[in-house]
């Protein structure tokens, strides 16, 4: 069986995992998605919702129509019926909502970065490492694609030869600034704008390419500069609309990295160089542009090919016979659903799927070996890997806080940053 025949079968038979009823803490834009995609798992009923904002709450509640409806998310996290969380509130709110759902025996899905703090985001981690018989989930989606996991599997081969350099966007006209009907309600909702308060263009949109960047190489940045600037949106806002960043790893690799608010052209993508081919992401599709000095792999011969202006891409897919976007349809011709085959079903489907083996993983263990053993608990906890889908946990998404968070402090204030290893020490 070939790689992508194999991985075309892992995606096909995924076990549909026991029902696990969910609490949404903030019901935004992006809170509301994840309802939405919620609602397509066959097994993850939405039984309860908080927003502090009652219209954002009344929205939200069309789509779980059944759930539970707070303004206080302690009283969310005192429903019984509720066994798992996923916070979508603003970053710098995360802090407090995780550590007291996780102090409360909730499993909790992080929307990333985990916080606007380094110090914060450390304290998630810690509540999340001392926390075993729950699961924790950070929201780096690509983690849990299994696009990039066959994408991962090609590069381990060595078929790009030794990595060169990468470069990655992410381009889109939006102002980010959204409207309310009071002043105090619009400083609320436009907090990204907010310096004190936001992560920035990096920590809000570029940690998942980042990270993406950095688990490719298997490696960890040792040092950045770069620039921002307000070029389109001079409204008063705190937050640049234009970043550029050179982040380092070892051997003199680099990543060119830029994302603007300003203009939309060639989108969102990634570019990885090495010297026997490069890869080009696309959202769900990649393509391997081979040098003429490359070695003959073999399944290449046989492999889908698109032109790009002047260079031939080798299409890369886990799945070739289904690929299938948000907004249209399969190669079959099948409605799709918006929901449906993006990056955020795969990391909910990982999350759902997860927290089902942790859990009965914890019962398994109470009953053969009691409760007062935490250390053997997560080494038994561990054997469980191979019945877990991929995802990142609270080391992943902590590593990936604090890279995006020393990333944006280093574009924001214009001085190179040196990576320490202290900062990604968890003890």
């Amino acid at each position: 069986m070939t790689a992508p025949e194999k991985a075309a079968t892992q995606e096909s038979t995924k076990p549909v995992s026991p029902p696990v009823n969910f609490g949404v803490i903030g019901c935004g834009y992006h809170g509301r998605d994840v309802i939405g995609t919620l609602a397509v798992l066959p097994n993850a009923p939405v039984v309860a919702l908080c927003d502090t904002y009652g219209p954002f709450l009344r929205r939200a509640g069309r789509s779980a129509p059944k759930a539970a409806k707070y303004e206080r998310y302690h009283d969310l996290l005192n429903d019984e019926n509720v066994e798992a969380v996923i916070v979508c509130t603003p970053t710098h709110q995360h802090g407090q909502i995780v550590k007291d759902a996780l102090a409360t025996g909730k499993h909790v899905y992080c929307e990333a970065p985990l916080s606007n703090s380094l110090e914060e985001a450390r304290e998630i981690a810690l509540a999340a490492k001392k926390s075993p018989r729950l699961y924790f989930q950070a929201g780096l989606q690509n983690r849990a694609d299994s696009q990039r996991y066959f994408l991962l599997d090609f590069i381990r081969t060595g078929a790009w030869g030794r990595t060169v350099q990468a470069r990655a966007q992410w381009h889109k006209k939006v102002s980010w600034r959204r409207t309310a009907p009071t002043n105090e309600r619009e400083r609320e909702i436009n907090w990204r704008l907010d310096d004190k308060l936001s992560t920035g263009l990096i920590g809000e949109i570029g940690i998942h390419q980042i990270d993406a960047v950095s688990w490719f190489f298997k490696k960890r940045p040792v040092g950045v500069y770069g620039f921002s600037s307000t070029i389109q949106w001079n409204d008063g806002r705190k937050v640049p609309d234009t970043v550029q960043a050179m982040v380092e790893y070892p051997k003199g690799v680099q990543l060119s990295y830029d994302v603007t608010l300003a203009n939309s052209f060639d989108a969102d993508h990634e570019i990885y160089y090495g010297t026997s081919a490069a890869l080009m992401v696309r959202g769900s599709k990649a393509w391997m542009f081979k040098e003429a000095d490359a070695p003959l792999l073999g399944w290449e011969v046989y492999a889908l090919k698109e032109t790009f202006h002047k260079e031939i891409g080798i299409a890369l897919s886990a799945d070739a016979t289904k690929l299938t976007t948000v907004t249209g349809n399969g190669g079959s011709g099948e409605k799709v659903d918006k929901y449906t085959n993006t990056p955020l079903y795969y990391a909910l489907e990982a999350f759902v799927h997860n927290t089902g083996v942790h859990r009965s993983g914890v019962e398994d263990f109470v009953l053969s070996f009691g409760d007062d053993d935490p250390e053997a608990l997560v080494e038994y906890l561990a054997d469980l890997d191979e019945s877990r889908i991929p995802s990142a946990g609270y080391e992943i998404g902590y590593e990936a806080t604090v890279t995006a968070l020393k990333i944006n402090e280093a574009v924001v204030t214009g001085k190179p940053v040196t990576f320490e290893d202290q900062w990604f020490d968890l003890g």
